[in-house]
């Protein structure tokens, strides 16, 4: 069975790009394979102008520790950590100092607005807000690529709404370049390309208006 055929997406810095599609239509397989984390049959994936190509499974999880950025369907955040520890251990297994790595933490989570929550462990978060960590996680190493898997699938619509807008802003501020994988359409107005994928087939049917 063929999971992806001829895909073929360009995401360039700064842009979001929504991929769209029924369950079971390909579109974990194709953030898997954009994430290097399954290697395709076929074809090439590029990240910021780097082919992974012959990459050693070392070299890959370097790429991914320095150039992606993975926002998990669930947010699987360490129960025993705060909010801003959750984000300082991203950084200290880069190999930075405490102290730039908390600077950098507390940054982000001014930038997903959760500053106040800084010393909170996930069980006095909400959903949202544990959410809302999980993004500045994934940025928290500078990403050159973001790739998002369902972040609204157990938010309610004001929630989720508030998330993607989220997205779609860091997007721009932090110039990354997002792949947002969801099978709700009701938020997508602001995404700068919608992609559809059906029986492993991608279209890129329509600009997002």
């Amino acid at each position: 069975m063929t999971a992806l055929d001829q895909v073929s997406l360009e995401v360039a810095k700064g842009s979001l790009t929504a991929v769209v599609g029924p369950s079971g239509s390909g579109k974990s397989s194709l953030l898997a394979v954009a994430a290097t984390l399954v290697t395709p049959d076929a074809g090439t994936v590029a990240i910021d102008g780097t082919s992974t190509t012959g990459m050693t499974r070392a070299e890959l999880t370097d790429l991914r520790r320095h150039k992606i950025g993975i926002v998990f369907q669930q947010p699987n955040l360490i129960v025993s950590l705060t909010a801003v520890e959750q984000l300082q251990v991203m950084a200290q297994v880069d190999g930075r100092k405490p102290r730039t790595a908390r600077g950098r933490a507390m940054e982000l989570l001014e930038a997903v607005g959760l500053t106040d929550q800084a010393d909170r462990r996930p069980h006095q978060l909400s959903g949202g807000q544990r959410q809302r960590v999980n993004i500045a996680r994934a940025l928290m190493n500078d990403p050159t690529v973001l790739l998002v898997d369902e972040p609204t699938s157990a938010l309610d619509h004001e929630r989720g709404a508030a998330v993607i807008d989220l997205i779609t802003r860091l997007t721009h501020q932090q110039a990354t370049a997002t792949v947002l994988v969801t099978h709700d359409r009701t938020h997508l107005t602001a995404v700068d390309q919608i992609a559809e994928v059906h029986d492993g087939r991608l279209t890129l049917p329509a600009v997002a208006s």
